[in-house]
């Protein structure tokens, strides 16, 4: 049987039912890591015999008929920013090398009571910013998978494990997602908790999965919608029925704005060619829109707020090491140092703002398509690819999806990212559907 072909939803069903056991699913992981790993080096903390022995557990606690959780017995890989109190957290750098959290992360919590194997630490970029890791585009290891969360995007697009948690302050979980043709889902800001994850930001700090379909994606992002009082961003909210949105009959085709962003002449030739293209065989529901002049601003803004946010947080690591950190987050976090407080305060009054705007322009439409990056992955491993088609839709925490519809003219995959306003998770999972059998692909 070849697992790593299953969806996620089936691979649970599978186990549940007893049809293949989560040690078959987990070996299939193992044996996959043990083919791609020296090519695309996606793990930063893997071991072979805790990862079989979670599978084991998980099937015991099947055939003795406990409750099963929605992925139970499914191996999902963890960024390494994310705390987990059985493996280390490294953060992407040799400073933390061997640090060893006391206790899980919020959202390590859940995929444990979710029942789901942690098959290991996914690499990261240094402390989830520029300067990349190890992994490798495993469409082609000369090319950049993305970051930070490289090593959760490359592993799932690698087939080394169905599903993968990762995080976005800036182009984190969509860019890499796109240049290594995988789904990529980052759910509106503050829809699931950042306890124990790597804090850089907490205006920008979001959490976001991954998946190779829309459906795992939904499946996963579901799962890790839990409130949480220690994340000062969370709201008491019903959780998002997404698995039960993607079955929801459209009385409508869904009306989509093709936005090309105050940034398109940062657009590859590649990407302005392709998504035009796209757009046409969606057919007339989808028209152009343009954003209204205050989001001409927008990147500025979220550029104020990292790196004064960087400079607040990482304070004591500079102090400490910072002949250690990279010359681009030493750069970030001493231009951090230098921005009034004025100023910072201003940008982040921008983000309601631009909410409203964008809300207004959606009372028009159900959802927004724009380009996921400028193009395909760049060639060279010395950088992770500019994250700038994601920064405005970060900045106002609103829910967004790429999904593999592209290709460079090189072979390699390129993203389209859909976004919709926030707390519209729901919906734009369902458009996301629509999309997939709109255009007759099976992402």
């Amino acid at each position: 049987m070849e697992f790593n072909r299953m969806t996620a939803c089936d691979m649970a069903e599978g186990i549940r039912e007893g049809r293949f056991s989560s040690e078959e699913v987990t070996r299939a992981c193992i044996e996959r890591i043990d083919s791609r790993e020296e090519s695309v080096q996606a793990w930063a903390w893997f071991d072979r015999d805790y990862a079989v022995e979670q599978a084991r557990r998980a099937d015991r606690l099947r055939t003795q008929g406990e409750p099963l959780g929605a992925l139970h017995g499914v191996p999902v890989g963890v960024k390494d920013i994310i705390d987990t109190q059985d493996m280390p957290t490294e953060y992407g750098t040799a400073i933390f090398a061997g640090w060893q959290p006391s206790r899980d992360a919020t959202v390590v919590s859940l995929l444990r009571c979710a029942g789901a194997v942690i098959l290991g630490k996914t690499v990261t970029a240094e402390l989830a910013f520029y300067a990349p890791g190890k992994t490798r585009n495993p469409h082609n290891p000369m090319h950049t998978p993305g970051g930070s969360s490289s090593g959760s995007a490359a592993a799932v697009a690698a087939g080394m494990v169905p599903l993968a948690v990762g995080t976005q302050t800036n182009g984190s979980v969509i860019r890499p997602a796109a240049f290594c043709g995988t789904v990529g889902f980052k759910p509106t800001h503050g829809r699931i908790s950042r306890f124990g994850v790597l804090h850089q930001s907490w205006v920008l700090d979001q959490l976001g999965v991954f998946a190779t379909h829309v459906e795992d994606a939904a499946l996963l992002a579901e799962t890790l919608m839990n409130f949480d009082d220690r994340d000062p961003d969370m709201r008491l909210f019903p959780r998002p029925r997404l698995c039960e949105a993607m079955s929801i009959p459209l009385t409508r085709e869904p009306r989509i704005g093709f936005v090309r962003s105050p940034i398109w002449d940062m657009a590859e030739e590649d990407t302005r060619r392709e998504l035009p293209l796209l757009v046409e065989r969606l057919g007339g529901d989808v028209t152009d829109v343009v954003l209204p002049g205050i989001f001409d601003e927008a990147i500025a803004a979220h550029k104020i707020i990292m790196q004064a946010d960087f400079a607040l947080n990482f304070a004591e690591l500079y102090r400490r090491d910072s002949e250690r950190l990279s010359p681009v987050l030493r750069e970030t976090i001493e231009k951090g140092m230098a921005v009034p407080a004025h100023e910072y305060n201003r940008a982040v009054e921008r983000i309601p703002l631009l909410n409203e705007e964008l809300n207004k322009l959606l009372e028009d439409y159900d959802a927004l398509i724009t380009p996921a990056a400028p193009g395909s992955a760049p060639a060279g491993l010395d950088t992770t690819g500019s994250p700038i088609f994601c920064t405005i839709w970060t900045l106002c925490g609103v829910p967004a999806i790429t999904l593999p519809l592209l290709q460079g003219t090189n072979g390699l995959p390129m993203g389209v990212q859909v976004i919709s306003g926030r707390g519209n998770d729901r919906r734009l999972i369902r458009i996301s559907v629509w999309l997939e059998e709109k255009l007759g692909l099976k992402l």
